[in-house]
């Protein structure tokens, strides 16, 4: 199960809880495919609110999803205090276009304020 929200128009989050399997991240994709429908490029939160089981496949898909849509994110922000799932995102971290920061639970209102946070150019 999650809960979606957005920070603004191109920023989209999710507190992931309960159960992380295929179905839960299909809907997760689904959603952010219907923002990338509106903008090229978007700023993607994820946040670990103790989930308790995850399935191999869902672990499999999260990763291969941000590979496959690598030019289409700006900034990623993952929030977890499980080290495994930092390292599975690393994976992604050296492969996409966007970047990818890491922050543990304690520190969510960093992730917040440096997702919500304008690139300068």
């Amino acid at each position: 199960m999650s809960i979606d929200f957005s920070f603004s128009e191109k920023t989209i989050g999710f507190i992931v809880e309960g159960v992380l399997d295929k179905k839960a991240i299909f809907q997760l994709q689904s959603q952010v495919l219907e923002k990338l429908e509106t903008y090229d490029r978007i700023n993607f939160y994820v946040e670990d609110n103790n989930i308790k089981k995850f399935t191999l496949a869902a672990l499999f898909i999260a990763v291969l999803f941000p590979l496959r849509y690598s030019s289409k994110f700006d900034k990623i922000a993952v929030v977890t205090n499980r080290k495994w799932i930092q390292w599975l995102a690393a994976i992604d971290d050296y492969l996409t276009k966007g970047e990818i920061r890491y922050f543990t639970v304690a520190n969510r209102l960093d992730a917040v304020t440096w997702i919500a946070k304008k690139a300068t150019l």
